[in-house]
């Protein structure tokens, strides 16, 4: 049987309808009879009356039924239909800009559109357009653009208020942000949770499942180190992280092959880089790591840098356990961790 988060941790999932948990486990509803995906719109049970069920097999097994609401029985649920809509509309419109007006001749109810959207990414469809453009605005003026020239683009007209929309997301204004940096985002859904992505040319900078604990710390972090913002979008980097996080959930690939550029100081980046060395389907302890490294007595040390590690999977720190063969911490969940140690046995050749 899969591992599961606890019951707690699960409960807390449906009450909040947290989409990071999708794929991950179903709720089985003692007083109906009916079984439900976390993110089910119907009514929240009590706890007393649930239970939870790594798949959909184990919850029929259970004598549970599928609900006709969520419909756990279809596969793993892409981005919806009309937040992906919604998105491509913003791609393609000249000034990156949709209006409800826009949304209404594209047969889309605004106050529709705004709760999916909420809903699926966490920030409203006016607050994704507006970090959109001003990602793009960004760009073009690190590339020598006249700031006048990005400014109607982006379809203000007036040099005041491009200037402080500008510096409200990014804390400057378009000349002093001309040599900074900027990192894109994207959430990419994986059996696991939903997990997020963030790089720029020089590669991947982070990849996080979206309820790790510390994530927010994370990313201030790296806007402090880098001295960047980060926006949504997406880049060469991002898709093909996306394709191959495909290729290892499925079981296709358990190899990552993608531009890497992690932040941290020359101690973490040798963990880091050993941690690489591990083969997939294989597991290390924190000291025969030390050992490797050249630094027997600091298997503490070890462990912290791999818990500073901000690259899961790609950087497998999840495949470091104790010396007794027993696991250990990891910030996305030890049920989580296990789960990646039983898929890549699984898979490993």
């Amino acid at each position: 049987m899969k591992s599961l988060p606890s019951t707690r941790t699960m409960y807390q999932a449906v009450v909040r309808r947290d989409a990071a948990y999708e794929g991950v486990f179903f709720t089985g509803v003692k007083t109906t009879g009916i079984f439900c995906r976390p993110t089910c719109k119907a009514k929240r049970p009590k706890v007393e009356n649930v239970e939870f069920f790594p798949t959909v097999i184990e919850a029929l097994h259970g004598g549970y039924r599928p609900c006709r609401m969520c419909r756990p029985m279809d596969p793993a649920k892409p981005v919806p239909s009309l937040v992906e809509k919604l998105r491509r509309a913003v791609e393609s419109a000249p000034d990156g800009r949709v209006s409800d007006k826009d949304l209404t001749a594209m047969g889309v109810e605004p106050s529709t559109a705004r709760r999916q959207f909420k809903a699926y990414h966490g920030l409203t469809f006016h607050a994704y357009q507006r970090a959109r453009r001003m990602g793009l605005a960004l760009r073009e003026v690190k590339v020598g653009r006249p700031v006048i020239e990005v400014q109607l683009k982006q379809g203000y007209e007036s040099p005041s208020g491009f200037r402080d929309a500008f510096a409200r997301i990014f804390g400057q204004s378009p000349r002093e942000a001309k040599d900074g940096n900027c990192l894109l985002a994207q959430r990419i859904e994986t059996p696991l949770g939903t997990m997020l992505a963030v790089a720029d040319e020089a590669g991947l900078r982070l990849l996080e499942f979206v309820d790790r604990r510390g994530l927010e710390r994370e990313l201030a972090g790296l806007r402090r180190r880098l001295k960047c913002v980060i926006v949504p979008g997406t880049n060469p980097v991002l898709e093909n992280t996306s394709c191959q996080l495909g290729c290892y959930f499925s079981g296709e690939s358990l190899k990552f092959d993608l531009p890497l550029a992690p932040v941290g100081s020359e101690f973490q980046l040798r963990v880091w880089a050993e941690l690489q060395a591990i083969a997939p389907g294989e597991t290390r302890s924190y000291a025969g790591m030390a050992v490797k490294l050249g630094i027997p007595k600091a298997p503490r040390a070890i462990g912290r840098a791999n818990g500073s590690n901000r690259l899961a999977l790609v950087i497998p720190c999840h495949r470091v356990i104790r010396a007794d063969g027993t696991l250990c911490g990891y910030a996305g969940g030890l049920w989580r961790k296990q789960r990646l140690l039983e898929h890549e046995r699984k898979y490993a050749h």
